[in-house]
């Protein structure tokens, strides 16, 4: 079967960020065309097949205690199986993982990011049953300067060692890294821990480079 020609799907795995969470309105998300998931599926062109797979609160592997269903190792597994044939795995999850219920350091979340990247790469969704290729996304940054309890100084640095700690992860399994932080420094909504439509744009336009790339030189 020739695949040189098809189109290729990409499964961008997240939390409220890739969702399109909208502080100002929390009922709904941003419009469609103002999440990075539909910027880096038009940038990428017809092509390409861009599904956004987020859900507000998920984590890597951690049990909400207030909310069902929010472990993201929980539903990766059916999830990949559900849209497989899959050719790239985008995830970008840790935000949450850094919240004060969870008690966790940034060197413990990446081991959640460690299990996730696992069960893509023994998942068998990619195409003809092998493993589909894997991005980690080290998210952006909670912003440091917002002083509720749900986002303190402390978490900004712990999802601010998450570009540290995921590269090595990445580094360990052989999968590609993209560090959010290099392009936005911090989130800037009020609520300390979600993206502006600013930012998905410059998001959407930097991923739309990175995996552009990826397909040019693919490596597992």
């Amino acid at each position: 079967m020739d695949t040189t020609s098809r189109t290729k799907t990409i499964l961008c795995y997240g939390d409220s960020n890739t969702w399109g969470f909208n502080p100002y309105d929390i009922q709904n998300r941003y419009q469609y065309e103002q999440r990075w998931t539909s910027i880096l599926a038009k940038g990428l062109g017809p092509g390409y097949q861009v599904i956004p797979e987020g859900l507000n609160g998920r984590t890597t592997v951690f049990d909400d205690p207030t909310v069902p269903g929010r472990n993201g190792a929980q539903y990766l597994y059916p999830c990949l199986q559900s849209h497989k044939p899959l050719d790239l795995v985008l995830v970008m999850l840790g935000t949450n993982d850094s919240s004060y219920r969870y008690g966790v350091l940034a060197p413990v979340i990446a081991l959640g990011m460690k299990r996730l990247v696992k069960i893509i790469l023994h998942s068998e969704a990619g195409v003809n049953n092998t493993s589909p290729m894997v991005g980690i996304i080290a998210p952006v940054p909670v912003n440091s300067d917002f002083d509720e309890a749900m986002v303190n100084r402390s978490r900004h640095l712990i999802s601010k060692e998450l570009s540290v700690t995921y590269k090595a992860i990445a580094e360990e399994l052989q999968v590609q890294f993209f560090d959010s932080s290099a392009y936005i420094s911090e989130c800037k909504m009020p609520d300390g821990i979600h993206l502006h439509p600013d930012d998905h744009k410059i998001l959407g336009e930097q991923l739309t480079v990175w995996v552009t790339s990826m397909f040019s030189s693919p490596k597992r």
